[in-house]
């Protein structure tokens, strides 16, 4: 059985080792100790009812039976309030010559700040072994299960950013022929720097002024707004979710982001509240459901499967229901994950 739960200190090695199989590129997860030291705290505070400007809800998914945390996922709250949150924003510029007879329009990449105050959702991980149908998307959409659940704690914007397209050493094309160009650092070495020191070292650097897209090389110019290989996935299931991409990229690689208004996400549109009844019995209409218990010091969300009756009640049997450290009397937050496999199989293991 896999359980999503808030991250606490006993985790820090396996967060470790999870960083070391990310590799380089993944700012919010550096194979750092101290980092995540810090970002624990910041989580457990959070979920603890004590929320800053910017706050992480940093949850990870357990394998039940071993204990081993196996995957990640997050949202950050207040981005660019304790420090500067940098996009490039594509657009055009339009010019004119009536003695040529012209119009012209160039695109170009303008240093923004425009998700200052927003959500963002980031952090997905799944361990390779685990990589099996349905729990990508459980640890996806368990982040808007727990918006649904407590709105007030999130902005009424929500956004992502993915991670933009590298070669095989892990280069950024549009870092080379343009970050580069500003700072005597590679491109792993700014991404380690932003991630352990902040971003104040870009605005100190980086060109204020809009930068024409197509005065750089073709290999910069053909990732702007293409991600990685291993974010391609993460996207098509946000894009799912509404999210839209409204021209903004990552200002290292150029990595898309997508955003959508928090009430509009599809998942906390659908999910719906119920009461629970503890039961073994399968009547054959059983379907898999993402679960959470509406808890926040103690959240937890299971993929089980379960049935709803007529009159509302939510069937789920009494393994999960443990495992969400709820009793027979509770109420819980469900959506729709897909239809359960045979009964055999119908655990996540």
């Amino acid at each position: 059985m896999l359980i999503i739960r808030p991250c606490q200190p006993d985790d820090l090695n396996d967060l470790m080792h999870i960083s070391a199989v990310v590799g380089r590129g993944m700012t919010s997860m550096p194979a750092d100790k101290a980092a995540w030291e810090c970002k624990i705290a910041a989580s457990r505070k959070a979920f603890a009812g004590n929320p800053d400007a910017s706050s992480t809800y940093f949850m990870v998914l357990e394998d039940h039976e071993t204990g081993q945390v196996v995957g990640t996922t997050a949202i950050y709250t207040g981005i660019g309030l304790s420090q500067p949150f940098y996009s490039y924003k594509v657009s055009t510029l339009v010019s004119s010559s009536q003695q040529l007879d012209m119009i012209r329009q160039a695109k170009v990449l303008s240093m923004v700040n425009d998700y200052t105050g927003a959500t963002e959702i980031g952090s997905l991980f799944l361990l390779p072994e685990y990589r099996k149908p349905g729990v990508g998307k459980f640890l996806s959409r368990a982040r808007f299960l727990l918006m649904a659940d407590f709105p007030h704690l999130f902005a009424d914007t929500v956004m992502a950013e993915l991670r933009g397209w590298q070669d095989e050493t892990g280069n950024s094309p549009l870092w080379q022929h343009l970050g580069h160009k500003f700072f005597a650092m590679d491109f792993q070495e700014a991404v380690r720097t932003a991630a352990l020191e902040g971003s104040q070292f870009i605005s100190d650097m980086m060109p204020k002024y809009p930068i024409y897209i197509d005065l750089l090389p073709e290999a910069a110019r053909e990732v702007i707004g293409k991600p990685h290989d291993s974010s391609a996935p993460a996207l098509n299931m946000l894009k799912k979710e509404g999210f839209q991409f409204t021209g903004y990229v990552d200002l290292f690689d150029g990595g898309p982001s997508v955003q959508i208004a928090r009430d509009e996400i599809h998942t906390v549109q659908q999910s719906r509240t119920a009461d629970v009844i503890a039961d073994n019995a399968s009547d054959g209409q059983q379907q898999e459901y993402i679960i959470s218990n509406g808890k926040l010091a103690n959240y937890r969300l299971a993929l089980a499967p379960a049935s709803v009756d007529s009159k509302g009640l939510l069937h789920i049997n009494p393994a999960e229901l443990d495992a969400l450290h709820l009793s027979g009397q509770a109420q819980v937050r469900y959506v729709e994950a897909r239809k359960a496999r045979p009964e055999s199989n119908a655990r996540v293991a």
